[in-house]
């Protein structure tokens, strides 16, 4: 404090008004010793429920997908678990070719052009696809529904805010899907993108070449978010023509933990790849004719001018993209196909013996994983009586939606068995 010439703790926050400071004391315990501490935090840690013993059918965004235990050994290796941003692509090249790797599967998987590596998570990849639109029409106006999930939502409405988009809502209709008149009416000339999710928050399947048909006729892009596993099944991106695809790839080889971090893959036709946020890795040859390669494309506001970047993300969720990287290396075309059936067999299934007790199907559009019921009590109590029988139940749609109170949101992944599923009928059978 002598040396920066104050006399008190507070004289260094003299700055921050008084009002929002903390007041009183906090009261906090003696320090422990390093035994102590580790008792304590074995004493909290024992409070977690373990996921091995509780069977949840919670989705909503984060999905308990099978993880191989080779993905876990591979990104945990030094060279990749410590690596940095490869600022220096010739002391980099491991690095950069598991990103290039990864690119290329996004590619692949969503069949659009060009990849980057990568964003934050599927909320934020939403936003930057829409940021992206607005750069690429000059136009203002962007159009979600309702059916898109509240949390990409409330991320896209936060980034338009900053550079002064309008993001227009409009409602999804009775069967669950996007209501296609008020999307059309919604989507002018003024109009930069219109983004849908398919399969939407509820689990179903939009009508995604009448939407592709609406935004093209008025000048806009599509952009889509897609759940990576669906397209096992599903016709990707590429193949009802959206211009940008993005989406989560925390079902890829990567862990619910919680809720992050996850990675996000954004995907997008060449003619848009110089708008693209953050950067690409390309393949090349050196002088020696040995292929090597290198960050191709850095429009981010670290490299280039700030006013010229396309975007402020500013790290890379590399660890996380190599994780799907593996998975998807792994499973390959017919095992990203196997998952995918078996979600939506088992969905079905669900579907079906839940439909059988006094709970009624809320929406009529085809769904894939996830789908929504109708209860006769509250969602929440019964959540919490299936929790005392070692099950997480689903989402309560009515805390999100309340036109939607007493539908609950349910989400079934190839982890879930016959037995889980019979065994969740049973419960709630029993509940009722």
């Amino acid at each position: 404090m002598k040396e920066v010439g104050v006399s008190s703790t507070d004289d260094l926050f003299a700055d921050i008004p008084s009002k929002i400071r903390l007041k009183g004391d906090l009261s906090l315990p003696p320090p422990l010793s390093e035994p102590e501490l580790v008792r304590e935090i074995g004493a909290l840690g024992r409070k977690n429920a373990d996921a091995n013993v509780y069977i949840s059918f919670l989705g909503g965004g984060s999905y308990d997908h099978f993880v191989p235990s080779a993905v876990g050994h591979i990104i945990s290796r030094s060279e990749f678990y410590t690596s940095y941003t490869p600022y220096q692509p010739e002391r980099s090249q491991g690095m950069l070719q598991s990103i290039y790797e990864y690119q290329t599967m996004i590619c692949s998987l969503a069949r659009m052009d060009v990849a980057n590596a990568s964003m934050y998570d599927g909320a934020s990849a939403v936003a930057e696809g829409a940021l992206l639109a607005a750069r690429a029409t000059g136009r203002e106006r962007i159009v979600v529904p309702r059916s898109v999930h509240p949390a990409y939502r409330a991320v896209l409405r936060t980034y338009a805010q900053g550079v002064n988009l309008v993001v227009v809502e409009v409602d999804y209709a009775d069967d669950g899907g996007t209501d296609l008149d008020a999307l059309e009416k919604a989507t002018t000339e003024e109009v930069a993108a219109v983004v849908v999710q398919h399969p939407n928050f509820f689990g179903c399947l939009e009508d995604v070449a009448s939407i592709e048909k609406i935004a093209h006729q008025a000048g806009a892009l599509l952009v889509t978010f897609v759940d990576p596993i669906s397209l096992g099944l599903l016709k990707p991106p590429g193949s009802y023509n959206a211009d940008i695809a993005v989406g989560e790839g925390q079902s890829l080889g990567n862990q619910m933990s919680f809720g992050g971090p996850y990675v996000g893959f954004f995907a997008t036709k060449k003619d848009q790849m110089r708008r693209l946020p953050g950067r690409i890795v390309g393949a090349t040859t050196d002088r020696g004719g040995r292929r090597g390669f290198v960050l191709t494309l850095q429009a981010r506001e670290q490299h280039i001018r700030r006013e010229k970047a396309t975007s402020n993300i500013c790290t890379n969720q590399a660890l996380n993209a190599l994780a799907a990287g593996v998975y998807l290396s792994l499973l390959g075309k017919e095992g990203i196909r196997a998952v995918a059936n078996l979600c939506l067999q088992k969905s079905h299934y669900a579907h079906e013996k839940l439909s059988g007790l006094r709970l009624g199907s809320r929406f009529s559009r085809p769904f894939f994983k996830e789908f929504v019921l109708s209860l006769p009590m509250e969602p929440a109590a019964l959540n919490a009586l299936l929790l005392k029988k070692g099950i997480i139940g689903g989402l309560d749609l009515g805390r999100l939606y309340p036109e939607l109170n007493g539908c609950m949101l349910f989400c079934i992944t190839e982890m879930r068995t016959k037995g889980d599923i019979d065994r969740l009928t049973e419960e709630v059978k029993n509940i009722l």
